[in-house]
């Protein structure tokens, strides 16, 4: 990216054009990163002050995205009387030279009376349920401020996603809300906490603290993990939790606000934690107030893997699941389904208005079956499909059918249903990234284009007798990635979390050995952990 090829915009009519231009420019500006879908734009909202965990947010925008737009606005509406609007650091110059350096596209900072022109405007506010809660009981106000310039946002920029991290939990459960409430066509990607080495999780607030009160705040995180080991040995109950938490807390110089157990999505208090949970705190060290959480999930582990065409995935899975005791959740089967169900309503493929209500209309199950050849049984609004679902018919157009955006909204919506429950095994490109981004274990599985083509050669050997070259085959591989990892709607690539696994000279068992080891590793509790307790 060149010095000046970064545009800060200030006004709503400049960032208008900017975008409106964005087609031509976006042809002219940086290359976007390997996986960045074609296209598209990801915005990162911020009130500035940009420390590591906005960087991290930035970093996966780009990789996520051909162009990147990070916000910077110190809202008005979302500070009370009497917190510290005045104070709050505004240092525009420092955030541009980091802007540039992460590759962002544009910055857009207006003033406040840029985008509330108006003694009195227009608001946005979220359900009561979500904002009573927690920070809210303190900060009256201040969500409906969060929401009014997220909306605004969102309106402006019109982003295929939008970026929020993890800690501020009770913002992202409201954006997440207000964007399917309102219809938003936007994804909303949380990211996980970032912190420091020391356990502080990164806030433009933190520039607050004196050193001495630096140390100090690392007792939250430390809190939070005693209730995390509690949890991990099957404590469950919300008293028992909180007072994990507590007993670390009273010894230390800090000011607890609350300390609260919730659901992460509905925000409704928990008495126990049966599927998940959301155990957060606030707290003042001397006259900052920070917030922290952590997620405790209950369900059983999920396992997604991930990668290339060629490189297992599918047989692995199916492998792991049986050995692990894990339901394998078939998602090509879905798709499959839906191709059936479009054919047998004599509906065109190409007519995806028609599909896109067909779809919103089905129910698909998967039940599991005692055949080895055919793991799950699948069914379409109560009709059982298994064996027509793999017809050369359904087969030849599945393709058209899975790279809809409507189709594939709607089935993440069933198969993220699926995972509530957890103990489940799937595959695809984006599971861990975008299905089950909470996955408790995400593998990445890959192999040499070279091998992926040797491996379909001798799959066309045995089953048609057809002898493709390896030449030829691997161009055809090498294309099949580009189109994944480039493609707008759900494109191929490895979550920051997942592990990766080279397939290159390993057989099917031994990879499915490494995979298993890996999660009983990951999901068997240690003597010593017991013994904290």
């Amino acid at each position: 990216m060149t010095e000046d090829s970064m545009r800060l915009l200030k006004t709503v009519a400049g960032l208008r054009r900017f975008l409106s231009l964005g087609s031509e420019q976006g042809q002219q500006g940086p290359e976007p990163f390997a996986h960045a879908s074609v296209g598209s734009v990801g915005l990162v909202p911020t009130l500035g002050a940009l420390h590591p965990g906005h960087i991290s947010l930035i970093r996966r925008a780009r990789q996520e995205n051909k162009r990147v737009i990070v916000s910077i606005f110190v809202n008005p509406l979302q500070f009370a009387p009497g917190e510290d609007y005045e104070k709050y650091p505004r240092i525009l110059a420092q955030d541009q030279t980091l802007c540039q350096q992460e590759g962002v596209e544009a910055i857009f900072a207006p003033a406040p009376e840029e985008l509330f022109p108006h003694d009195s405007n227009t608001l946005v506010v979220p359900p009561a349920t979500l904002t009573q809660g927690l920070c809210g009981r303190s900060r009256p106000g201040h969500f409906q401020g969060v929401a009014t310039i997220v909306t605004k946002l969102l309106n402006l920029v019109q982003p295929q996603r939008a970026y929020f991290g993890q800690k501020d939990a009770q913002q992202l459960a409201i954006v997440q809300r207000l964007v399917a409430d309102l219809n938003f066509p936007v994804e909303i990607v949380p990211c996980p906490i970032l912190r420091d080495s020391r356990g502080l999780a990164y806030s433009s607030r933190n520039q607050s603290l004196t050193p001495a009160e630096q140390i100090q705040a690392t007792c939250l995180y430390q809190s939070l993990q005693q209730a995390k080991t509690a949890f991990a040995v099957g404590i469950r109950e919300r008293q028992a939790l909180i007072q994990a938490v507590e007993a670390t807390l009273t010894p230390q110089p800090v000011m607890p606000e609350y300390i609260d157990l919730v659901h992460p999505t509905t925000l409704q208090p928990l008495e126990k934690v049966e599927t998940v949970g959301l155990l957060a705190i606030a707290a003042r060290i001397g006259s900052t107030r920070l917030i922290d959480n952590v997620l405790l999930p209950a369900r059983q582990p999920i396992l997604a893997i991930d990668g290339p065409a060629g490189a297992g995935k599918s047989t692995i899975t199916r492998h792991c699941a049986q050995q692990l005791g894990l339901l394998y959740l078939d998602t090509g089967a879905m798709y499959r389904a839906v191709t059936w169900k479009v054919l047998e309503a004599g509906l065109s493929i190409q007519d995806q208005v028609a599909v896109a209500e067909l779809v919103n209309q089905c129910q698909i199950d998967l039940i599991p079956s005692d055949d080895p050849q055919l793991p799950l049984r699948v069914f379409v609004n109560g009709q059982e499909v298994t064996e027509e679902i793999r017809s050369l018919t359904v087969t030849a157009q599945v393709s058209a059918i899975a790279a809809q955006q409507s189709v594939r909204q709607k089935l993440v919506k069933q198969q993220q249903h699926y995972g509530e429950a957890g103990g489940i095994a799937v595959e695809g490109r984006d599971i861990g990234t975008y299905v089950f981004p909470d996955a408790e274990l995400k593998i990445f599985l890959t192999a040499s284009v070279q091998e992926r083509a040797r491996r379909r050669q001798q799959e066309l050997k045995h089953s048609s007798g057809n002898l493709i070259s390896l030449e030829q085959l691997e161009l055809d591989i090498f294309a099949r990635d580009q189109k994944d990892s480039s493609r707008a709607i759900s494109p191929l690539r490895k979550a920051a979390d997942a592990v990766e696994i080279n397939t290159d000279h390993l057989s099917i068992p031994e990879v499915t050995a490494k995979v298993v080891r890996l999660y009983q590793e990951q999901f068997s509790v240690p003597d010593d952990l017991l013994r904290q307790i």
